[in-house]
């Protein structure tokens, strides 16, 4: 068994060429891969490969020594999400392969097809190259959003989605899944505890339950001229009231620096909410979806505390995790402020 995670580029490609001849039956050959910006939380990697005497690609997602969230798919249950929802017409990458086994590249993995564009959230807000795509981006994700929430998904197959107590709504899991998050990091703070029990006093009664994305935002989304290509990263699925999904593009920390555009430092948030009204058939209230907006800051301001410990930890020593950690305090201020915003 390997130590983990192969890192050199070269063992990768021949333990990548043993695993695809051994998958697909046919002599695999991997003359180049390289490693991807982002993945925070998986590790990203472009496989060229030539299957059957034909040039592939692929993109590889593979597990980190750490983790940012316990409750995260893994990549065999992201694959068959994946599937189902690329079956269902969803616009995502083909998935193609996963493996559980470490003895490959160190932890398990998942292959799927790779999709040309664009995926980093602050060369999507600003290039000028894409100016036509941030107009129809909106549109785009709003009718991709409720094809996703109109998904069915069979309940026995895949029950690790759900993950509700028994008579507990979208909210109380949320909040029960940030207090847990709280604990185990030992964090004791009167901001979360404020947010937390607002919330709880406050929280919608929305009974609806769809499969949701769980990070619906730019920075998951491929992205063209022509606007959105693929919906990527869907390690966070999961059942829970649609209109979490919606709150979840327009959390500050998702705008990358264009803090007046609302929905996703590109539009407004109203014509996006409009274009999934009308996609989807299902009324949005306004103010459910403000409430998501400000449980979805807490809820990522205890994620970022949770990603900088990986850090901090030495499991994945990383400066862009780090920094997390400091960015927490600006999504709690930002929770402070949307609260006083609604005058309780």
């Amino acid at each position: 068994m390997t130590t983990y995670n192969v890192h050199d580029p070269d063992e990768i490609r021949t333990r990548l060429a043993e695993y695809l001849t051994a998958m697909t039956g046919y002599p695999a050959k991997v003359p180049h891969v390289e490693q991807l910006p982002g993945g925070a939380s998986r590790e990203t990697w472009r496989v060229d490969a030539v299957l059957n005497e034909q040039e592939n690609r692929f993109v590889l997602r593979r597990d980190l020594p750490t983790v940012m969230y316990d409750k995260a798919l893994s990549r065999e249950q992201e694959y068959h999400i994946l599937q189902l929802v690329h079956d269902s017409g969803v616009a995502v990458p083909q998935p193609r392969w996963y493996n559980t086994e470490p003895q490959i590249l160190g932890s398990c993995f998942l292959i799927m097809d790779y999709v040309e564009g664009f995926t980093i959230g602050r060369k999507i807000v600003s290039m000028a190259a894409l100016d036509g795509a941030r107009q129809l981006l909106p549109g785009q994700m709003a009718e991709q959003l409720a094809h996703i929430h109109g998904v069915h998904v069979p309940s026995e197959a895949y029950s690790f989605l759900t993950g509700f107590a028994d008579d507990e709504t979208p909210v109380q899991r949320t909040i029960r899944e940030i207090r847990e998050m709280l604990e185990k990091l030992h964090i004791d703070s009167p901001v979360f505890e404020f947010g937390l029990r607002w919330c709880e006093e406050h929280a919608p009664q929305t009974q609806e339950k769809v499969l949701l994305h769980g990070d619906f935002r730019i920075g998951n989304v491929i992205v063209t001229e022509s606007g959105l290509q693929a919906i990527i990263d869907w390690e966070f699925a999961h059942i829970g009231d649609p209109h979490e999904d919606l709150a979840w593009p327009t959390l500050r920390d998702w705008r990358f620096g264009q803090g007046q555009q609302r929905f996703g430092g590109i539009a407004d948030r109203e014509p996006f909410l409009i274009a999934y009204e009308e996609a989807s058939g299902r009324p949005v209230d306004r103010d459910t979806v403000d409430f998501w907006e400000i449980l979805g800051n807490i809820r990522w301001a205890a994620t970022a505390l949770s990603q900088s410990q990986r850090h901090l930890s030495g499991g994945d020593l990383n400066i862009e995790l780090a920094s997390l950690g400091r960015r927490s305090a600006e999504m709690q201020l930002e929770m402070l402020l949307l609260i006083q915003m609604q005058g309780l």
